[in-house]
């Protein structure tokens, strides 16, 4: 496992340009792309390469040709729950991801896994009717108290986490969808060992 420091949250991990909480404040910076590309071109392969691993280039987006010799998986809490998940969706060199608590609502999030999601059904990509045939692996979790946020903008992160579990698994992805105790900030430790267990359990298979 390697953690890598994000310097700032709000303008890395974010996907697109979107409103901040308030009127008053900066909007989210949307390099979340910049970001997956220095991760997959650079940090990935110079980690692997020091510990001497290898694994061939997959197909973006969510398709999975199974190629390759080791298995990678991306975890993140929050705004990096949702990077995770971001980049899970966008690039199937990774095998696993784990959104935890993740920021899925986020503006434009739903609407950009609807589109993924069916334009690989409509492209004959996957086959609906087999759910979990790929090999690929997706772990959300969301505090049932976030749900009742005094920030409206948040309301919506547990009806969305499930949303999205069920646009993964049109697309033949394995997903758990856990609904924990406490609000956004509390059990986050048992929250990343619940994750990073069923992770591992993922990447050991067979």
């Amino acid at each position: 496992m390697v953690a890598i420091p994000i310097a700032n949250w709000n303008d890395a991990l974010t996907p697109w340009p979107a409103p901040g909480f308030y009127e008053d404040e900066p909007w989210f910076g949307g390099h979340g792309d910049e970001t997956l590309k220095n991760l997959l071109n650079h940090t990935i392969p110079k980690i692997e390469a020091d510990l001497d691993m290898c694994r061939t280039t997959a197909q973006p987006a969510l398709h999975n040709d199974n190629a390759g010799s080791i298995r990678r998986a991306i975890c993140g809490y929050s705004l990096g729950g949702l990077f995770a998940l971001y980049a899970f969706v966008n690039d199937a060199r990774f095998d696993a991801c784990a959104s935890i608590s993740g920021s899925l609502w986020y503006q434009g999030w739903m609407d950009h896994l609807r589109e993924t999601t069916e334009k690989l059904v409509s492209s004959g990509s996957v086959d609906p009717d087999r759910p979990g045939k790929q090999d690929r692996y997706a772990f959300l979790s969301v505090g049932k108290k976030e749900c009742k946020s005094g920030l409206p903008l948040f309301r919506c992160v547990e009806d969305n986490m499930h949303a999205s579990a069920d646009l993964l698994r049109t697309v033949g992805c394995r997903v758990d969808a856990i609904v924990g105790p406490g609000n956004h900030m509390q059990h986050i430790p048992e929250r990343f060992e619940a994750a990073l267990a069923e992770l591992d359990e993922f990447l050991a298979r067979p």
